[in-house]
């Protein structure tokens, strides 16, 4: 495996052929379930409610794994923002770059489908950190993924699940890439293949195998990709997402970044028109409850964005005796103090999320280490 060559898509800026983008409030993988949470969801400021709410995130590995994206489909309008079946060609040329995106007869891969990129990614990099053996074919549970993407794990969940799956399969990226000073036209899928390994006995996928694109799998090897915010699946629209991911690219651990409507409305990828994308901003900037930043106006058709303060630093988790023995005696040899500040480590770089339990999450950890 070649991993000397990494791989950067250029999309650049796009002009897109609108059509009017669904209205629709009910996101792929939402079933009936999903929709009383959207009426829930109204009572938390638009947010969609903590379906699976945890006080300690490392007990089980769906959730050791923070969720990642890649550079590339952060920057670049790939993902329709319709509910809709988007059957668009879209096309994309800037400085002798082309890049088209054609969706097959089911439609156009949605921001929803990207849990399940997102899911793998961090999956991927989770494995990474832990010097686990990766490659680009994964095995999944399925209702870990609906569980880690805050999705609802009844009715027609998994049926949604598939035709996201059958969608990124199906979407096909065609670029003019310049390799090794040569310019080559190539064409990939967002994912290359799946397969669904286990069906329960009511006939829903329980286990599926994915396996990424390369130009994927090279984004992550080439550590290309960034930490989203776990609310970021709790936004139930899809431009909220859309915007949230230009945010989190280019603002990043900045106080401030501010972009043109116009600007804003070609990198978004929205098909309405720009004074109904202007109009649905303003709804964002009322309600404010984008994750980590606050959206505001400024004179000449400018979008404000601006990273939130920081909550109050949590304290770093304290673990008994008896876990520290109780680690030991999971890897014998092991200098568990060495162990304790690794996981110490890791907690701290993945964002230091408030443990219910410090003693089960460590253990949990430890097991999951191959060596000490």
């Amino acid at each position: 495996m070649n991993h000397g060559r990494r791989l950067w898509i250029t999309l650049g800026w796009v002009s897109l052929k609108p059509r009017n983008e669904s209205t629709s409030e009910r996101p792929p993988g939402m079933g009936r379930a999903g929709q009383a949470d959207l009426m829930a969801g109204t009572i938390s400021g638009g947010l969609l409610p903590d379906r699976h709410p945890t006080g300690d995130f490392f007990v089980c590995d769906i959730f050791d794994a923070s969720p990642k994206d890649d550079l590339a489909s952060m920057e670049h309008p790939i993902f329709s923002l319709s509910t809709r079946p988007d059957r668009r060609v879209l096309s994309y040329a800037h400085n002798g770059v082309e890049v088209e995106v054609v969706p097959s007869v089911k439609g156009r891969a949605t921001i929803h489908d990207k849990d399940i990129l997102i899911y793998c990614i961090s999956q991927l990099v989770a494995a990474m950190n832990a010097g686990r053996t990766m490659g680009r074919t994964l095995t999944l549970r399925a209702h870990d993924l609906l569980v880690a993407t805050n999705r609802d794990t009844g009715g027609d969940s998994y049926t949604r699940l598939r035709e996201g799956f059958e969608r990124l399969a199906g979407t096909r990226i065609t670029t003019n890439i310049d390799t090794g000073g040569r310019e080559a036209t190539r064409g990939f899928g967002l994912i290359e293949s799946w397969e669904i390994l286990r069906r329960s006995k009511g006939g829903r996928m329980v286990s599926v195998t994915v396996t990424l694109s390369d130009w994927l799998y090279r984004a992550v090897c080439a550590r290309s990709v960034l930490t989203l915010s776990r609310d970021y699946f709790r936004l139930r629209k899809p431009l909220e997402r859309r915007v949230y991911e230009l945010a989190r690219k280019h603002c990043g651990r900045q106080a401030e970044w501010e972009i043109s409507v116009p600007v804003l409305h070609r990198k978004s990828g929205s098909a309405a028109p720009v004074r109904v994308f202007r109009a649905a901003l303003r709804r964002m900037i009322e309600e404010n409850h984008l994750p980590e930043y606050a959206l505001s106006e400024r004179a000449g058709d400018i979008l404000v964005v601006t990273r939130r303060a920081r909550p109050r630093p949590i304290e770093a988790p304290i673990l008994s005796q008896e876990t520290l023995q109780a680690a030991k005696a999971l890897r014998p040899g092991a200098d568990v103090h060495g162990l304790q500040a690794r996981w110490l480590g890791w907690w701290d770089e993945t964002g230091r999320a408030r443990l219910g339990n410090p003693d089960r999450a460590f253990l949990a950890w430890v097991k999951t280490q191959k060596d000490g």
